[in-house]
C-alpha cells in the first residue's frame, strides 16, 4: 500500500471517491429505479438523509436492500441518521448488524461520513461500534468520525488493514480498547486524539500498547495526530519499537511545538520513512529549518505546511468542535 496515495485518497472522499469508487446516493423509496443505478460493486454506496431532514434513515436504508443486489457491494458509507447530534448511532449499528448476511461482499465501510455543515465532529453522537467489526469478519478497512459517546471494546480481527478514527476528542477507553486489540492485518492505523474539552482524555500511557506494536505485526503507516499533548506523543514515539518497521508517521494537525520536535529529532533515527508528516504545528523557523536539514539528502518526504502561531500562549488543534 502506498500510504502517501491513501491520505490523498482519504481527502478525495470530499470529491466524491470513497475506496477509489465513486460514491452514489442509495436509492429513496419512490426514487430512481434499479436499472437506472450503476453496477452494485461499482459504487460506494451512501445511506444517509440530506441535511435538514431528521426523519427517515431506516427507510432508506431498507429500501437500499430492496433495490441493490447487495450481495456484490464493496464499500458502504453511513451518513447523517437523523439528528445525529442528539442521536446515538446505536440504531444504525443495530441495523447493519441485522442485514450483516447480506453485505458478504464488503469491504470498506465508513460509519459517521457526516460533513461539518450537517454536524460539526464533536456533536455527532456515537455509539459502542465495536460490534461491527465482529458482524463483518472480512471487512478489511473502517473508517469512523465522531468521538461523543463513542465505545470500542478490544477485539479481534484477523482481516481489517486500515482503521481511522476521526473525532474532536477521543475518549480514553476508545484509545486502550484499539490498544489492546490484536489486528494481524492492520498496516494503517489513524487516530485523531483530540482535546480534553470534547472528551479527549487519553494520555500516553494508554497508547503503550500500539507504540510497542506487539499486537500490529503489519503496520507500516501510524497517525497520532489532532492531539493537544502532541509534545508528549512525540517524546513516546521518539523510543517506540513500532517506529523502526514504519513507512510513514503522521504527528500533524496538534500543537507539536520545538520541544516535541526535537525529541523526534534526538530518538531513533527515522530516516528509513517514506513520508514524515507534521503538518499544521507550532514549531519556529528555527527548528523547521533544523527539522529539515535533519532529512537532507534522505528521501524522507516531510510536510512541515501549516505553520500555525500561538494565541497568547493559546494553541488549537485543527479538529476540535
Amino acid at each position: 500500500m502506498d500510504y502517501a496515495e491513501f491520505d490523498e485518497a482519504v481527502d478525495a472522499h470530499r470529491d466524491g471517491l470513497y475506496a477509489g469508487l465513486p460514491i452514489v446516493h442509495a436509492p429513496e423509496p419512490d426514487g430512481d429505479s434499479p436499472r437506472d443505478l450503476p453496477a452494485p460493486e461499482a459504487a460506494a454506496w451512501r445511506i444517509g438523509l440530506d441535511w435538514g431532514d431528521d426523519e427517515g434513515f431506516e427507510a432508506i436504508f431498507r429500501n437500499f436492500f430492496g433495490t441493490v443486489d447487495t450481495t456484490k457491494v464493496t464499500a458502504l458509507i453511513i451518513g447523517n441518521w437523523g439528528d445525529s447530534y442528539e442521536s446515538s448511532s446505536r440504531t444504525v449499528v443495530e441495523l447493519l448488524i441485522e442485514h450483516a448476511d447480506r453485505l458478504p461482499a464488503l469491504r470498506s465501510l465508513f460509519f459517521g461520513a457526516i460533513p461539518s455543515e450537517e454536524s460539526e465532529i464533536s456533536w455527532i453522537q456515537q455509539s459502542d461500534v465495536t460490534p461491527l467489526l465482529a458482524a463483518f469478519p472480512l471487512l478489511e478497512r473502517f473508517e469512523v468520525r465522531g468521538g461523543t459517546a463513542l465505545e470500542f471494546q478490544a477485539v479481534r480481527h484477523d482481516n481489517l488493514k486500515v482503521l481511522r478514527f476521526e473525532t474532536g476528542g477521543m475518549p480514553a477507553a476508545v484509545v486502550r480498547g484499539v490498544s489492546g486489540s490484536e489486528f494481524p492485518a492492520l498496516e494503517y492505523l489513524e487516530l485523531w486524539l483530540g482535546t480534553d474539552n470534547y472528551g479527549g482524555d487519553a494520555t500516553v500511557a494508554d497508547l503503550e500498547d500500539i507504540l510497542s506494536g506487539e499486537r500490529l505485526p503489519a503496520l507500516r503507516h501510524l497517525g497520532l495526530q489532532d492531539s493537544e499533548i502532541q509534545d508528549e506523543v512525540a517524546a513516546a514515539v521518539a523510543s517506540a519499537p513500532v517506529v523502526a518497521r514504519l513507512e510513514s508517521l503522521a504527528l500533524s494537525l496538534g500543537t507539536l511545538t520545538d520541544e516535541g520536535a526535537e525529541a523526534l529529532l534526538t530518538g531513533q533515527p527515522l530516516t528509513h520513512l517514506k513520508r514524515l508528516d507534521l503538518h499544521h504545528h507550532y514549531l519556529t523557523d528555527p527548528m523547521i529549518e533544523k527539522v529539515r536539514a535533519a532529512f537532507d539528502g534522505s528521501g524522507v518526504e516531510v510536510d512541515l505546511s501549516e505553520q500555525e502561531e500561538a494565541d497568547d500562549d493559546w494553541r488549537y488543534v485543527a479538529v476540535a468542535e
